[in-house]
């Protein structure tokens, strides 16, 4: 990717090659993002479309990012998925659904046992329900550092605090996420956790 600033520069000079170019270079990462938090593959998709009509409207109107583009873009994708939790019902997958998918063939005969393919789902249904009861920063701060590999520096841009806070949040966000997802799996098997 061409050096950020001058991207930038052609971005708001709504240059159609620079914002195919930004699509290319951060859309597979925003929708891996988005795939983390929300795990469902179709939200993702609105997720990343929105982000990147956000980033138009943003530019339309004179605003946007001044540097950091890839903080900005993750900053957008973070307040959508926000938005989607504080308005919509979260679903969870059954187990009978699966089966039912199993059973209609949906599984190819070379994909993994289905007792796998249900205990992952399991595993990422808890990591899942484990962020989201961190709160926003934490959970931000978390899966851009851990899952994005992002640099502090990168967090912090993202975020909008300095490198000495994303420290200290990643430090109680990791305390937290410990905690919550022992109780996430306590409550799954119906276990009191103290």
């Amino acid at each position: 990717m061409a050096d950020e600033q001058s991207l930038l520069e052609r971005l708001r000079a709504f240059d159609p090659a620079a914002l195919a170019e930004v699509y290319d270079a951060f859309s597979s990462a925003i929708y891996r993002y988005a795939m983390r938090l929300l795990g469902d593959a179709t939200m993702a998709e609105d997720c990343v479309t929105d982000t990147f009509a956000r980033l138009i409207d943003a530019l339309k109107t004179g605003g946007g990012p001044i540097r950091f583009l890839q903080a900005y873009l993750y900053r957008i994708a973070h307040n959508w998925i926000t938005d989607h939790y504080r308005s919509a019902d979260r679903l969870n997958v059954s187990l009978d659904e699966l089966t039912d998918a199993e059973a209609d063939g949906v599984l190819a005969p070379d994909e993994a046992p289905p007792l796998q393919v249900v205990s992952s789902q399991i595993e990422a249904q808890h990591v899942r329900a484990a962020l989201m009861r961190l709160t926003a920063d934490q959970r931000q701060v978390i899966v851009l550092k851990y899952y994005e590999g992002l640099s502090n520096e990168e967090v912090a841009a993202a975020i909008g605090k300095p490198v000495g806070a994303v420290k200290s949040l990643q430090h109680r966000a990791l305390a937290a996420l410990r905690r919550e997802l022992v109780r996430v799996v306590a409550d799954d098997v119906g276990v009191q956790s103290s």
